[in-house]
């Protein structure tokens, strides 16, 4: 037989408007009381319906997160610990005040992440959590724009992870950016100082945001040390030199790409990968060539996934708070967490020097 909330209410010696009360966690009630029912729910299983909830209320218990590839750690750390938040809240495993999340997993196609924010607007979501960087396309980002939008004016809580915020929309609740230029810049400046002056790139998709960022550190680095590998005022990414090769954020890509790297110029003595899961590839392609790391060419990455410092040899990387990122945004969604100053917080990436890179043969 199904249990109603007369029954929960009966159980636990209070009204049903009080037993709705606790559930909805919209107004004050005593801890006692709210204990009482609590148990009362626990001992008699009782389940909320969520779609009648959702329908009296602005929103529902779903919170929906984003990523490109939850198999990527990158995308991983970061929904596990927004999950970890959003699941954790007082009331968490009773049938009151958590909430329920869903991982999207869009593999990068900007239409199907347009259609999750869809369908998340249609069940009413309490929050959204977009993880990674964006598309840099402007009808993309028009749609991206009136879509969050929509779903702010429905009482949606929007929160960006790890991506820039987007321009002219005040939809979102805070904007959490990774420093990826400084810690791109940094990565570059770490290899010239210890004498590297041939330096390969292996970057990420042309049109993510993340990509040109990280880009854009290395170039402005190897423009400071007057190389010809720097990125000249007002040069398009199109206009690329020949030391920059770009591909998915791949094992496979940053194999295939290194290959080339070396081909184009046999005198290389380091490579820098547009992330660590790129740079595993770069070191199976130096040595296949008969090269090592570091004696022969150095390699870097970007992120310090777990798997970074267990490389052999360990991998020279920026850190990327990832899991307090993802924690961050799961609070700010859950409105635990205050916004930052204007909305948007730079989170600072830090440089992690390790074996995979030293002064170049000579040096």
């Amino acid at each position: 037989m199904t249990v109603t909330l007369a029954d929960v209410a009966a159980r636990a010696r209070v009204s049903p408007a009080t037993v709705s009360r606790v559930l909805n966690g919209n107004y004050p009630v005593a801890a006692a009381t709210r204990e009482r029912v609590l148990r009362a729910v626990d001992e008699l299983d009782y389940v909320l319906n969520g779609p009648a909830s959702s329908l009296a209320a602005a929103t529902s218990d779903l919170v929906g997160i984003l990523v490109n590839d939850i198999a990527d750690p990158f995308f991983g750390i970061m929904a596990g610990a927004a999950q970890t938040e959003i699941g954790g809240q007082e009331g968490t495993g009773r049938a009151g005040g958590e909430k329920l999340a869903i991982v999207c997993n869009t593999g990068g196609s900007p239409e199907r992440e347009l259609t999750y924010l869809t369908l998340l607007q249609r069940q009413r979501a309490a929050a959204v959590i977009l993880t990674g960087g964006a598309l840099e396309d402007p009808r993309h980002t028009a749609a991206m724009t009136a879509k969050l939008a929509r779903l702010a004016d429905a009482g949606t809580q929007v929160v960006l992870c790890g991506r820039p915020p987007l321009p002219d929309s005040d939809a979102i609740v805070a904007a959490l950016a990774f420093d990826n230029r400084g810690g791109g810049r940094r990565l570059t400046e770490h290899l010239l100082a210890l004498g590297h002056r041939r330096i390969g790139y292996v970057a990420g998709p042309l049109e993510r945001t993340t990509t040109r960022h990280r880009l854009e550190g290395h170039w402005a680095a190897m423009a400071a040390a007057g190389l010809s590998e720097g990125w000249p005022a007002g040069r398009t990414a199109e206009g690329r030199d020949s030391l920059t090769v770009h591909g998915p954020y791949t094992r496979r890509s940053g194999y295939e790409a290194t290959l080339e790297l070396l081909r184009r110029a046999p005198d290389l003595t380091a490579v820098v990968a547009a992330n660590d899961t790129v740079a595993l590839g770069a070191c199976a392609a130096v040595r296949e060539q008969g090269l090592r790391i570091p004696q022969d060419v150095s390699v870097a990455g970007f992120d310090d996934l777990p798997f970074a410092v267990d490389a052999v040899p360990a991998l020279t990387t920026v850190r990327l708070p990832l899991y307090e990122a993802g924690a961050r945004a799961g609070r700010l969604a859950m409105g635990t967490e205050a916004p930052p100053p204007g909305g948007i917080a730079t989170i600072a990436a830090e440089l992690m020097a390790r074996a995979s890179t030293a002064p170049p043969r000579g040096d």
